[in-house]
């Protein structure tokens, strides 16, 4: 029984083990328990997978590994939380004390859905919901969209599931938070949104204020070594770089140097924006795009979003 290890009591007699037996060496210390009712049939420490196996066996039959667990294991994330969600059918209640784990065993968190015959995993162990499954669990317990958003992106841009897949996915939910939203959205990232932050700067800089259409991800070879664009207005020679983060280390401020210095004698001019000014400042953000744009050969305008738009309309780069 390939189970890392773990065993559920209740498995006992297809695997041929007789109760008694199983006491003994659990009182000789030769087995430990995980749960109640589950055990590692090994001493020392147990490993994550065993630890899997234990919190689905505790689960009971029909049970999946799920959210940010099957997130983990599936690779949607690098991230690696201690506790351990599992998914069981609707009409079961199941609840695990914390007097009854083991002192090796992480808590269980336990969700219920009406869904879970067709949301596992026919295949995969330990058993879990299917990669566009937990991407879906995952967008209907974040916080905010941009939490729900950055799941869906991540699970694309690492291959994981594709945004066809995931529309496929939601079809069969009858209730979702933020469907219009998250079907838009799937929409950009088949056209190459690999970010939060790219979205937002599709949505809120380039498409409402009239710019012309990038190419994301545009790929840029230098030498034997490739690189990508965010978004690339490669008939006009510019380059918009997004990014997110709040810190640069030495190195990666080099990196970035150093591709702009490539691109600037390929004839490629990059403007570089992070999360604030494309969040809090995008009507600025347009009219500077905007600008370099027209003095490289644009010929329309930048429009205004709406009437609070800070673009002053037929005014080169000038915002209110």
């Amino acid at each position: 029984m390939e189970q890392a290890g773990v065993i559920a009591r209740r498995q006992a007699p297809e695997a041929g083990l007789d109760p008694a037996l199983i006491d003994g060496r659990l009182r000789r210390g030769r087995w430990q328990p995980l749960y109640r009712g589950v055990y590692a049939a090994f001493t020392g420490q147990p490993g994550r997978e065993s630890l899997l196996w234990g919190a689905v066996l505790r689960a009971g039959r029909g049970a999946a590994l799920s959210h940010q667990t099957a997130a983990e294991l599936d690779r949607l994330s690098d991230q690696r939380i201690t506790a351990i969600h599992v998914t069981v059918p609707s009409q079961r209640e199941i609840k695990v004390s914390e007097a009854e784990r083991g002192a090796d065993a992480p808590r269980i968190i336990i969700h219920q859905s009406a869904r879970l015959t067709t949301a596992r995993h026919p295949a995969r162990v330990p058993p879990r919901t299917r990669v566009e499954e937990t991407v879906l669990d995952l967008t209907q317990t974040s916080a905010c969209f941009d939490e729900a958003l950055a799941w869906t992106v991540a699970a694309c841009e690492r291959r994981r599931t594709t945004p066809a897949a995931l529309l496929t996915a939601m079809g069969r939910r009858s209730r979702m938070r933020w469907r219009p939203e998250l079907t838009a959205a799937l929409d950009d990232i088949g056209g190459g949104v690999h970010s939060v932050l790219e979205f937002r700067y599709v949505r809120g800089v380039e498409r409402p204020h009239g710019l012309p259409v990038g190419q994301r991800q545009a790929r840029q070879s230098r030498g034997s070594r490739s690189s990508y664009l965010d978004t690339l207005y490669a008939d006009f020679g510019l380059a918009v770089e997004l990014d997110g983060r709040a810190a640069h280390r030495s190195e990666d401020r080099w990196h970035d140097a150093h591709r702009d210095n490539f691109l600037a004698a390929a004839g490629i001019l990059t403007l570089r924006y992070g999360r604030t000014d494309v969040t809090e400042r995008p009507c600025q953000v347009a009219a500077e795009v905007g600008q370099a744009l027209r003095k490289r050969g644009w010929a329309d305008t930048v429009s205004q979003s709406g009437p609070a738009c800070a673009v002053v309309p037929g005014i080169e780069g000038q915002v209110s």
